[in-house]
């Protein structure tokens, strides 16, 4: 019997396309943000924390750090005999500074074993045609470049000290589809001041851009970060599990079905959380999720493209995570 799917991972997309299963290794770039350093700003996005959601390997080569996460992953009989692996160079602002530095970034990824694709994590405020060149130019097919977009509603990128506008991730996004570079833009759910139709909305802005892939966040505290200190003082509350999963379900049935997901529950770094606790739980997250896709029948596109039917089918039976 054919298992119905309801959306399509990014485990599923990088399987489909290298016939196996291929594994994502976080890099630490040792980058910097203009929204840290004076340019912008100091002390970052209110959700920042120190790490920029990095390793804090930065000071490390990337062949060091390859290394060390491959005999990591060697301990887990899951990934033991996975030979496949996407590169994610993810703390920070990885396209901030000179066009060189990112040459070096992207040279520096080549030679490592068994590397069939890369994602680059970034600002959209932080390229420009140089640049985006130079990304168009990389000799793999699967690279990703992500943006950090957060929120379609300006006051809210101010409120959370973005220190960018709507209409610049617009640019960004319009920039990298002229080049020819797929974008995974990250979306955060439970922001100061929105409620749950605003993410929606932002959803739904998501969706009309020329983009191909989509990470949805549930916003968590982290220590030592602005929003740690307006929880602790009661300005802020994160949204209840049962609150997003219900959010991260609606908005997959608002996404084109040819997006690829990326990811659908953040994942916090050990010892950084301080609410909700439920964040920490990211397999029940994703567990509770694709049950209420399952009860209401839902998937992706059903209120964009689908309406009908589910296209995600797998003759295997496998199911696909995020």
């Amino acid at each position: 019997m054919k298992n119905v799917m309801r959306f399509r991972s990014l485990d599923a997309w990088l399987q489909s396309r290298h016939g196996e299963k291929v594994l994502k290794i976080p890099l630490d770039a040792g980058s910097g943000c203009p929204n840290r350093d004076g340019t912008l700003g100091k002390g970052g996005c209110t959700f920042c924390n120190p790490l920029g959601a990095g390793t804090g390997m930065g000071r490390e080569s990337f062949a060091v750090q390859w290394d060390r996460w491959r005999a990591r992953l060697s301990q887990s009989p899951r990934s033991r005999r996975v030979e496949h692996f996407l590169g994610y160079i993810q703390s920070f602002t990885n396209t901030y500074g000179p066009a060189s530095r990112l040459c070096a970034l992207l040279d520096a990824l080549a030679p490592l074993p068994g590397l069939v694709g890369a994602s680059l994590g970034t600002r959209p405020d932080c390229l420009d045609e140089e640049k985006m060149a130079i990304l168009a130019g990389v000799p793999w097919e699967d690279f990703w470049l992500e943006i950090g977009v957060q929120s379609c509603r300006d006051e809210t990128l101010f409120r959370i000290r973005r220190g960018h506008t709507v209409k610049q991730a617009e640019e960004a996004i319009a920039l990298a589809a002229a080049f020819g570079v797929k974008v995974c833009v990250h979306l955060m759910a439970g922001l100061p001041g929105e409620s749950g139709d605003d993410f929606l909305d932002t959803v739904r802005w998501a969706a009309a851009q020329p983009v191909q892939g989509v990470k949805l966040h549930n916003l968590y505290v982290p220590a030592e970060t602005a929003l740690a200190e307006d929880w602790s003082a009661g300005r802020y509350q994160p949204l209840s599990q049962e609150d997003y999963v219900e959010l991260a379900a609606r908005a997959l049935t608002l996404l084109p079905s040819s997006f690829v997901i990326h990811r659908l529950a953040a994942d916090p770094a050990r010892g950084e959380l301080l609410a909700p606790g439920w964040a920490a739980e990211k397999g029940l997250v994703l567990l509770a999720i694709r049950r209420m896709l399952e009860y209401n029948d839902w998937w992706q596109g059903r209120a964009c493209d689908v309406p009908a039917a589910s296209p995600f089918e797998s003759e295997d039976g496998k199911s696909q995570t995020a």
